[in-house]
This record gives structure tokens, sequence and C-alpha cells, in this order.
């Protein structure tokens, strides 16, 4: 629902993941870097938003792109048991910059 907010493509033009300054450091990365997320489910690429909006070890991803470019690919396909609504909103993953280095924030 959330591609068909009108002026959300113009605001948001590609997907980004925010990390922290923390993590980036680590990581060698910088902002508006392309990187990949990797889970045991799926892939997806992006580029890096450092900022201080996610704490350390936690990456977030826009989710209002279809196909390939959307993060709850990456996520699993469980469902709450009560609500019947998928788990979209965490997972583990790990970042790979440009596919030269790997980590785990």
């Amino acid at each position: 629902m959330t591609r068909r907010v009108p002026g959300l493509l113009e605001l948001y033009p590609q997907p980004l993941v925010e990390i922290s300054p923390e993590d980036a450091a680590r990581l060698h990365m910088a902002d508006k870097q392309p990187l990949r997320l990797a889970s045991r489910r799926g892939e997806m690429q992006a580029l890096a938003h450092v900022t201080d909006r996610v704490p350390p070890g936690v990456v977030f991803g826009n989710f209002h792109f279809p196909g390939e470019a959307n993060v709850n690919n990456l996520t699993q396909p469980a469902l709450d048991p009560v609500a019947k609504i998928p788990e979209f909103k965490v997972c583990a993953v790990r970042v790979v910059d440009s596919g030269t280095r790997t980590g785990e924030p």
C-alpha cells in the first residue's frame, strides 16, 4: 500500500538502507554507497544512508519498492498465530558493501 502514496517515490526514488554511523565505520561504508543486504531467505541491493536514526546493530530498509528491491524479500514467511500477519518487520541480515566486505551489524 505504501508504494501507492503520492509523492513517496519523489522523496525516496531508490531503495535506501539506514545504518548507524558506528556500523558504517566498522564496515568501512560511506553514505550513499551501494550495499547488499542478505538473509537466509533472499537478498536486496540499495544505497546506504548513514544516520543516527537507527541504533548500532540495526538496519532499516524502506519497503515501498516492488520486486527485487523490496526489503520484505529478506523476511520470513511465518505468520503471527493470532492475527495471521506476516513477520515483515524483523529478521537477521548480513550487510555486504559492493561485494567487497562483509559484516553483521
